[in-house]
């Protein structure tokens, strides 16, 4: 036979020309893509997920039920020398195939009261470099009264101190 109607092996026997490489090629990569996928991290949401307009909505001056109704039941409060602070605490986990989820990111936004009972201010800390950080003022908070609050509950994420420098 000749090279186009088959190729001969060694003991002789002709063979039919490889067909389908294209294909063959195509359907690898599909099941490696197919395989693959399930290792791709699962990201999940936990909590108030507040975006910029929900915490705008909190004003100065706005009494406790008016903040309870644009933002929802807080998480915690606490009361502090007559002053109050609700607490709305989010995390996002990733998680890949069946490994352990793992915590990516956790924040807490604080609405904190004067003892009249309106709002004083607001704030949403996280972590920014293993540091407390206020995201609202874009700063790391120097003496917040609750820093031992927001600590305990940022504590955990990542190898860092959450409270380190906050002093």
């Amino acid at each position: 036979m000749t090279g186009k109607q088959g190729a001969h092996r060694r003991d002789g026997v002709a063979r039919a020309p490889a067909r389908g490489g294209i294909a063959t090629v195509v359907v690898l990569l599909a099941a490696l893509a197919g395989a693959t996928a399930g290792c791709s991290p699962i990201t999940m949401h936990h909590g108030h997920q507040f975006n910029e307009n929900d915490i705008q909505q909190v004003q100065p001056g706005m009494a406790q039920s008016a903040v309870r109704l644009a933002l929802g039941t807080p998480d915690t409060t606490s009361a502090v020398s007559g002053n109050t602070a609700f607490y709305y605490i989010s995390s996002t986990t990733q998680q890949t195939a069946f490994l352990k989820p793992t915590e990516t990111d956790r924040k807490v936004l604080a609405v904190y009261f004067n003892p009249v009972g309106t709002v004083e201010r607001v704030a949403q800390y996280g972590k920014k470099d293993g540091k407390l950080f206020d995201y609202v003022k874009r700063e790391t908070p120097s003496h917040a009264r609750d820093t031992g609050l927001i600590g305990q509950i940022l504590r955990g994420i990542g190898p860092v101190n959450p409270l380190a420098g906050a002093n």
